[in-house]
């Protein structure tokens, strides 16, 4: 699997998701298995580039490559100017947003709602296209089915897309009106696939090392793209993968394992957003962690009152510690439910 002239170890990918991808969560998501990892999406409009929240998503301190970065936006002048300020401060693969349903992205008529306005979608990505050959930067897409379900036009788009230079689709199963509702259909992924030639990944409802294969089977694509699964169980990258080059599943992994990447995904978050910041934000992540775990729901309510970062970390050892009594590897549980993560 390549984007571009980078060799990607395998065709398992996490999906930007806003609020959750940040660079310390892609790194824990790589060490964990997979191939790609894409950052939240960036905005285009320039007035915001110099805020706290915007500065932190441009931050790729360490983060081995290939970096990409997801950038969003309307108009084609300032997607342009978007990929520039991006390469600049260290984006290796650029990725245009077209599929984000959030209300106050679609609102601005960025995200998905660009599909409704499809002239315009490609000035975008051409104008970012241009500016990225300018610096050997390779330039993918992310996009939904459609706006609805009596306009899906992504097969189109994604013609258009390759003709103008994108190096890599990714489809949501999904339309912007169904948000993250109901089942993902893989039928128009297929239909994509089988119309260009760059490659294709399917993104939506991968829950499994058997979903994954099944979805690669029906819709023929390159690649798959994990987003809400990897909430609270990363290492589903890493099975997946597993599966997927040798037919066999991996067991869940050491607890010990997982509490030393833990401890350094946590470290690394409270360097990223700051001691008061880190401890609040890391409750989310801890959160998904531990909610199908014995004990998981008293001790998240006990998590969610500590103020100190080293406490955090030192109540998160212990957790851990008491679990490992029971057993040397993770506990099986079900995934979270789709319903319970809103982008």
């Amino acid at each position: 699997m390549r984007i571009g002239s980078f060799e990607l170890p395998n065709s398992v990918f996490v999906a930007p998701m806003a609020g959750v991808t940040d660079r310390p969560f892609r790194m824990l998501c790589k060490k964990f298995g997979a191939g790609y990892a894409v950052s939240e999406m960036v905005t285009s409009r320039k007035d915001l580039w110099k805020t706290l929240k915007t500065s932190r998503r441009l931050d790729h301190t360490g983060e081995p490559g290939p970096i990409a970065v997801q950038i969003a936006g309307t108009d084609p002048l300032m997607m342009a100017l978007a990929a520039k300020y991006n390469i600049d401060r260290g984006a290796q693969i650029l990725d245009i947003n077209m599929g984000c349903p959030a209300k106050k992205v679609c609102n601005q008529w960025a995200g998905s709602a660009l599909m409704q306005n499809e002239p315009l979608a490609l000035q975008i990505v051409e104008a970012v296209v241009n500016v990225a050959q300018q610096n050997n930067i390779p330039v993918t897409l992310k996009m939904r089915t459609g706006w609805d379900a009596n306009n899906k036009n992504a097969v189109s788009l994604a013609q258009g897309a390759e003709s103008v230079g994108v190096q890599m689709i990714t489809v949501h199963g999904r339309t912007r009106e169904q948000g993250y509702k109901g089942m993902a259909e893989y039928d128009t992924i297929a239909q994509v696939k089988a119309s260009i030639s760059i490659p294709v990944v399917a993104n939506g409802d991968i829950d499994s090392v058997f979903k994954a294969q099944e979805v690669l089977k029906r819709t023929r694509a390159d690649a798959v793209m994990i987003g809400r699964a990897a909430l609270g169980s990363p290492w589903i990258l890493g099975e997946i993968a597993h599966y997927l080059k040798h037919g066999t599943q991996l067991a869940p992994p050491l607890i010990a394992q997982v509490r030393c990447l833990m401890i350094e995904h946590l470290t690394d978050h409270y360097n990223l957003y700051g001691a008061q910041m880190g401890v609040k934000s890391a409750r989310k992540h801890i959160a998904w962690y531990v909610k199908h775990l014995p004990g998981g729901e008293d001790f998240r309510q006990y998590f969610n009152t500590l103020e100190d970062a080293s406490i955090q970390i030192k109540s998160l050892c212990h957790f851990l510690d008491v679990l490992a009594l029971q057993g040397d590897r993770m506990p099986k549980h079900a995934q979270i439910s789709y319903l319970e993560f809103v982008s």
